[in-house]
């Protein structure tokens, strides 16, 4: 076979078999900039629309490097544009996100973070969009002053509790389903 129809063929069978997923555009319909996902119109199960999705996400894991989001915040966009996706009305969605532990510097401003990692906070945008879409941002006290960060090196979009442990007890006694990140 001639290497121009070796070539052509190779061709084709990449086309036949990468394209079906490639033209799979990724939405966001809440959280237009975080948390994109794939649509999946074929899915049998999805959520429920009547009913209240009441969740409370345990954020305790640093991303891997100070210039990258915690994962856990895209993931609680991810969470809020699936639901979104599924049908849920936005006024049917509880989300409370409690931070701590390792995750800890994502809630500084851009100023107290820079000085401590040397880049600029990436996590300030997603928080202003996952507050926006009405998301409660609480960060542990307790681990604010163990981890000697300063309560004024705060981002003001974030509300300071007592400690994650009573946020964490409090809101599941309300009946919220827990995810930790």
């Amino acid at each position: 076979m001639h290497i121009l129809t070796k070539f052509a063929v190779f061709f084709v069978l990449i086309l036949v078999f990468a394209l079906p997923g490639y033209g799979q555009q990724k939405i966001a319909p809440v959280i237009v900039d975080f948390g994109a996902i794939n649509p999946v119109p074929q899915a049998v199960k999805k959520p429920d629309p009547s009913l209240t999705y009441k969740i409370l996400v345990d954020a305790t894991k640093a991303s891997d490097k100070p210039e990258e989001i915690v994962p856990a915040l895209t993931n609680t966009a991810r969470m809020l544009n699936l639901h979104a996706y599924g049908g849920v009305p936005s006024n049917k969605m509880q989300v409370v996100l409690v931070v701590h532990s390792a995750a800890l510097p994502m809630v500084l401003t851009n100023e107290a973070y820079k000085s401590k990692f040397g880049v600029d906070n990436p996590n300030l945008a997603i928080i202003a969009a996952l507050k926006k879409a009405g998301v409660q941002l609480f960060v542990c006290g307790q681990s604010m002053i163990a981890r000697n960060y300063e309560i004024s090196s705060l981002n003001p979009d974030i509300t300071l509790s007592v400690s994650a442990l009573t946020v964490l007890t409090e809101y599941q006694l309300k009946g919220y389903a827990l995810i930790s990140l």
